[in-house]
């Protein structure tokens, strides 16, 4: 079934809502002591700036869970919440300043959210076609393909649950396994999709479902580079917790980093 007309695609569960909200952005870095400082230094020492997603489609703590994770990653990142609600919208100007854009995960309405978006698409292409970085996850994932969506995969994407020999056939919260780079890995799931890339695609599966579909993929765009992956590589232990369920891995952030890493073209 298309995702646009399923409850909670790409979101934990309701009791999600509990979770603890982590708001706002990374103060800028404190004026260099000295002579020889100036605002120019100040801006080279600073992380690059990760644009987070946060309009009303996303579910409570989909933006803050990946801010969180952004901001403590080995390479971290300042973070600005946009879209609608936020105090910055999704325009040229502020992707202009952004290293790596986020759609999260969260969301009941593929339609409705791509109402809030479309508007922003070329410009989104444009960005991540001179260079940026684009990270979809779940939901975000969805929106990086067509009808309706960014457009921005060498292919499309499908409801994991609809496909042939899936292991997953509902919408509840569960754990994955998936083969991560040749590695048995579990991963948190909620109804995420499966990428269905175009023959001879120029993209790198970093992971796959049990029925061999693709879970996690990069793929280049023009100058940039676009992340997607179908389950949750940014769950933290709370998401875990209030599913009632359990990583048999333990719950650790490595495979959203490398994702991370592997999506943001370095300049």
């Amino acid at each position: 079934m298309h995702p646009s007309t399923l409850p909670n695609v790409g979101q934990p569960p309701a009791t999600v809502g509990r979770r603890r909200l982590l708001l706002g952005v990374l103060p800028a870095a404190a004026a260099l002591a000295g002579c020889g400082s100036s605002s120019a230094d100040e801006r080279s020492d600073q992380p690059p700036l990760a644009l987070v997603y946060r309009g009303p489609q996303g579910c409570p703590d989909c933006a803050p869970t990946i801010a969180d994770l952004l901001r403590k990653a080995p390479q971290p990142f300042r973070v600005t919440y946009v879209g609608p609600g936020t105090k910055v919208p999704l325009t040229a100007d502020a992707l202009a300043d952004a290293r790596l854009y986020v759609q999260p995960g969260g969301g009941s309405d593929l339609d409705g959210a791509w109402r809030d978006l479309r508007g922003s698409a070329k410009i989104m292409r444009d960005w991540v076609r001179e260079g940026g970085s684009y990270l979809g996850l779940c939901f975000g994932a969805y929106l990086a393909g067509r009808n309706p969506g960014f457009d921005l995969l060498p292919g499309d994407t499908d409801g994991y649950i609809d496909l042939p020999d899936t292991t997953v056939h509902d919408q509840r919260d569960t754990v994955v396994p998936v083969k991560w780079r040749g590695k048995q890995r579990h991963m948190y799931f909620q109804d995420g999709p499966a990428f269905l890339l175009d023959k001879g695609a120029d993209a790198d599966v970093l992971a796959t479902y049990p029925n061999g579909a693709a879970a996690v993929v990069v793929a280049p765009y023009g100058k940039g580079r676009v992340g997607v992956s179908g389950p949750h590589p940014e769950a933290d232990r709370s998401w875990y917790e209030e599913a009632g369920l359990k990583n048999p891995d333990g719950v650790r952030p490595d495979l959203a980093h490398e994702l991370i890493d592997r999506t943001v073209v370095r300049h």
